[in-house]
Parts: C-alpha cells; sequence; structure tokens
C-alpha cells in the first residue's frame, strides 16, 4: 500500500538509511566476516516474501552434509538476548518463527535467536560448533559480512515497484539490492511465462554477477487436522473458514477458491498474538 501523503518523511528516511549504508561500504562501520560459511535471507520491505520458506529450504538441505544453525532475532518474543531453541521452549521465549522450525525439524539443525547478531552468531557457531550458518531477515544488518546474500521480493509486491518507509513498504532503497548474489521472486504463478520473467529480469537489473530466479508455492493436495485429514478436493463440501496472522494471505485465499467459492477469511495482522477473546470470536464467525 502507498501512502503517498507520508512521502516527505520517506525522503528523511532515505537519508538516514543512506548515510548509514555508505557508512558500512565504506569501512567506518564495522562489519565482520566469519570464518564459518554465512548464508543471510533477506528483503528489502517489511511483510512477508517467502523468507521463511527458503530458510527451512536450505537448513533442511545443508544439515544433510553440515552441522548447520539458523539465527533470527526471535521476533515477537517476550525475552532478550541469546537463546537455543529447545523442547522446553515456547514462543514467549524465541519467538514464533524459532518455534515454527522447531516444531517442524525437532534438532535436525540448531535454532537461535538474538537481537544482536554478531554476539549472537559467534556464540552459536561456537557453542554448537556450526559448520554453517543462515541468518533469517538480516539484509540490514550489516554488522555482519555474509559470504552469500539471497534477496527475496515478492512477485505481487516487487521491491522495483515500491517506495521507502512510511509511504511505501522498503526497508532500503531499491539500491540496496546491489549486496544481493541471488535475488529470488516469490510467489510466481504457476502460468509464468517467459516474457513475464523477462520484465521482471528488466527491471530488477541484475549486475552480472546476480542471479535472478523464480519460484512459486506449492500446497498439499490434503488438509491435516490433529487426527484427520481431508482431500482438498472435498473442501467444496464445506463452508470454510480460514484464520490468517500472516503477512500475504492473498496467495493461500487465491488457492482456496479453486476449491471452495464458500470461504470466510478472519484476518489478524502478521505474527499476531492470538487471544482467549480472538478465539472466541472466531468461533462465534462459525456458528453465524
Amino acid at each position: 500500500m502507498k501512502r503517498w501523503y507520508l512521502y516527505p518523511f520517506s525522503l528523511a528516511y532515505h537519508m538516514v538509511t543512506g548515510i548509514r549504508n555508505t557508512m558500512y561500504d565504506l569501512g567506518i562501520f564495522k562489519s565482520t566476516k566469519f570464518k564459518t560459511p554465512i548464508i543471510n535471507v533477506g528483503n528489502l520491505s517489511v511483510g512477508g516474501s517467502g523468507k521463511s520458506p527458503m530458510v527451512m529450504y536450505l537448513a533442511q538441505f545443508l544439515s544433510k552434509h553440515y552441522r548447520t544453525g539458523v539465527l533470527s532475532r526471535g521476533y515477537g518474543r517476550l525475552t532478550k538476548g541469546y537463546e537455543v531453541t529447545n523442547y522446553d521452549s515456547n514462543y514467549k521465549i524465541v519467538g514464533d518463527e524459532a518455534m515454527q522450525l522447531f516444531e517442524r525439524f525437532k534438532n535436525r539443525f540448531v535454532i537461535a535467536v538474538s537481537e544482536e547478531r554478531v554476539p549472537g552468531a559467534k556464540k552459536v557457531i561456537e557453542d554448537m560448533d556450526l559448520e554453517a550458518l543462515i541468518l533469517d531477515d538480516a539484509m540490514q544488518h550489516r554488522a555482519i559480512k555474509a559470504g552469500f546474500n539471497i534477496l527475496m521480493t515478492d512477485f505481487n509486491d516487487p521491491f522495483f515497484k515500491d517506495y521507502l518507509l512510511p509511504a511505501g513498504d522498503l526497508r532500503e532503497s531499491r539500491a540496496g539490492a546491489e549486496r544481493a548474489d541471488i535475488i529470488m521472486v516469490s510467489k510466481c504463478p504457476d502460468e509464468l511465462t517467459e516474457e513475464t520473467k523477462r520484465y521482471y529480469i528488466s527491471r530488477i537489473r541484475p549486475s552480472h554477477n546476480q542471479k535472478v530466479f523464480f519460484s512459486s508455492i506449492g500446497y498439499d493436495e490434503n488438509v491435516y487436522g490433529k487426527d484427520k485429514m481431508l482431500p482438498d478436493n472435498n473442501l467444496n463440501y464445506y463452508d470454510i473458514l480460514l484464520i490468517t496472522g500472516i503477512a500475504n494471505p492473498k496467495p493461500l485465499l487465491e488457492h482456496l477458491a479453486k476449491f471452495s467459492k464458500r470461504v470466510t477469511h478472519l484476518k489478524f495482522r502478521d505474527h499476531h498474538n492470538f487471544t482467549d477473546d480472538d478465539i472466541k470470536k472466531s468461533l462465534q464467525s462459525i456458528k453465524n
């Protein structure tokens, strides 16, 4: 969403973030480089751009060959400092994203959180004897110099059509894409044409050492409950209540529309902390 009336404030934001990036480019602000290979997965905008699925994919793949860790800031948690996710953790301690990773993959790889990335990276690498580390959402955390940077951008809201906060949703200028080694256009439609790919590449304008890739969302053919499973082609027999707490539920809504026209959507903000009142209202919407 573009908020043109806030554009003057975006100019001030551009000056601040531009000076900061220049300080790092000139070496005035220190960037720490580690001997252990570090991959950074980030974006230029606020909101969902497909970072979490990419982090999951990389961690799952690398952990087959190397002792791998994931480090994020632990967005939404009620604690501070360094924490390693384990069976005693919960979203209040490490945040919902770290818990999602742990509940899905358990101890296949290390999952740690720290709002201070440099000491957090140093501690998790040394304490867990890591051979590879993935930084989640650290494109703007330039205090760490990653060995490889993956920039995610949403097909439906690419960075080259966006503007700086608060008029737009960019956390830094489009020039930040120059630091990426790979630019991944996520959430592409299944029928993506070569002509559309060429258009996006022409707008991204990658340098000779950058690669642009395109990815789409693949949904399971079944919907899973606690102890039941329902094939998606049976959804047309039901009234569906969809409750989301993600940045961009549009792709999921479009997917459900293929199977049912009776979808009621209750949208909550990204990383929403659901309360008892939220649950009561959700249940009430079913009764109505």
